[in-house]
């Protein structure tokens, strides 16, 4: 076993102590002596800390006495582990492929450009008889948080996620990152993780929604004026709020208008950082990037 890269599994949690022990326990045959697993508890007030201490001590568990933000959180894991790969997991996600290690290590061995592997993410509460894929892997423009494998040498290139994001988008922005350092994102469907989600059921919460939708649409913004040619950035700011009345306010859709201000207001109040941390492409590359493949967010069994 000596001489075989170390890797690390990943998560940050809040106040979601049964998810978390469900995730665990799935996954606790993943680990073994080159294999550690983290979790780090951003000020839980559920009991999260000490069942995890107690149920796997086997597992570093770190804990915030007051919450610092998830994005802390992965920060200070990439940036402190010593593992040679480290996957991050949502605490309501885990493995359905029996041997994520193999498949990950040898791909990147294999694509010595590839700085990051997005896991095909399969969105149910329920598992399914359905879970094999004809997709091949094939690079892509950005990856989604609930599960992903960094080659750690690229992180280590790359700034941080940007902690002012607070939750949305530090997905895009760490890709445009490692698009700029000239590292790709690539997505493997051979690794599979089910992210217990309904989505049905998160969509019908309308302040959850109110608060998703706010996060998620500022953080598109945050990236355009960041990693945007100048001239691209009007047209593509437009088009994005013609593109949420058209398509829901001005079908009846009403509960989008305040978060929509709000996040036009968040824009607005970011825009010092934006100044300081911006980054752009050159128009070369740009038109390179979006040439990409889309991002892979959701994958429905083929039947």
């Amino acid at each position: 076993m000596q001489g075989k890269p170390k890797i690390a599994i990943l998560i940050a949690t809040k106040d979601r102590c049964n998810d978390l022990l469900f995730t665990l326990g799935k996954i606790q045959y993943l680990w073994n002596d080159e294999v550690s697993c983290v979790v780090f508890d951003d000020g839980s007030t559920d009991g999260t800390f000490e069942k995890v201490q107690t149920q796997f001590p086997q597992i570093k568990v770190y804990r915030n006495e007051m919450a610092q933000g998830y994005l802390y959180c992965r920060n200070k894991m990439l940036n402190e582990t010593d593992a040679d790969y480290a996957v991050s997991l949502d605490d309501d996600a885990h493995f359905l492929t029996e041997n994520p290690w193999h498949i990950s290590i040898d791909y990147f061995e294999q694509h010595p450009h590839c700085g990051l592997i997005a896991a095909r993410i399969f969105w149910s509460k329920t598992p399914s008889d359905y879970l094999n894929t004809t997709e091949r892997p094939h690079q892509v423009k950005s990856f989604i948080g609930c599960g992903h494998i960094w080659r750690m040498k690229a992180w280590h290139e790359i700034p941080n996620y940007p902690e002012w994001y607070e939750f949305y988008g530090e997905e895009n922005f760490a890709a445009f990152q490692l698009f700029k350092r000239k590292w790709e994102v690539h997505y493997v469907p051979q690794i599979l993780v089910q992210h217990r989600v309904d989505l049905q059921e998160r969509a019908k919460n309308n302040t959850a929604f109110a608060f998703r939708y706010r996060r998620a649409i500022r953080a598109d913004w945050y990236n355009y004026f960041l990693f945007l040619p100048l001239l691209k950035i009007p047209r593509l700011l437009a088009y994005s709020l013609w593109m949420q009345c058209k398509g829901k306010i001005f079908k009846g859709q009403l509960k989008v208008i305040a978060p929509l201000i709000l996040a036009l207001l968040d824009l607005l109040l970011a825009v010092p950082k934006l100044i300081r941390y911006r980054n752009a492409l050159t128009v070369t590359a740009y038109e390179a990037y979006v040439k990409l493949n889309e991002t892979k967010i959701y994958w429905k069994p083929e039947k």
